[in-house]
């Protein structure tokens, strides 16, 4: 990896076993090249869990990897963006247990991205009778946001850690 990264993100933990918080941390310094150390707290929506915010700057393409990192723990609930560079879009990784992981590019201002094959793929979908506003849904991770959405609120003004990459 370069030694200086030109892109830069967030990951959310939005709750983590408390025997599970290093090794998240090991899988996020792992993925960057970099010791990450989250200040953990504790989640009000989930008695006995710990949520963590890390913000990092890296080369394009570090969300991904980091979401693959930490998708290896299946108990936890997080979020990574990583925002647009040039010639990069953003992109957004959503993961609830129960429903896996989510993906999507995302505009410099954070909306979802929603690529021409992907309208032409729900227009074909509605017209052999699937549900256009579930598709619509699907695309734009309602399920995922709706799952989440308790545990965002529950972190309103935790700590932010900011790691730069160095390689």
């Amino acid at each position: 990896m370069s030694t200086r990264g030109n892109t830069r993100g967030v990951v959310y933990v939005h709750s983590s076993p408390t025997a599970v918080c290093p090794h998240v941390e090991w899988a996020i310094s792992g993925t960057l090249e970099a010791r990450a150390e989250l200040r953990w707290t504790p989640q009000p929506a989930a008695p006995g869990q710990l949520r963590a915010e890390y913000a990092w700057t890296g080369a394009p393409g570090s969300g991904g990897k980091l979401a693959a990192a930490l998708r290896a723990w299946p108990m936890i609930r997080f979020e990574v963006t990583e925002d647009p560079s040039p010639g990069v879009d953003g992109e957004r990784w959503c993961y609830a247990p129960a429903l896996g992981l989510w993906h999507a590019r995302t505009s410099a201002n954070g909306d979802i991205v929603v690529g021409e094959d992907q309208l032409r793929a729900l227009a074909a979908g509605a017209r052999a009778g699937e549900s256009f506003a579930f598709g619509v849904d699907e695309l734009l991770g309602a399920s995922w946001d709706e799952a989440l959405e308790p545990y965002r609120r529950a972190g309103d003004g935790a700590p932010i850690t900011w790691l730069h990459q160095v390689g």
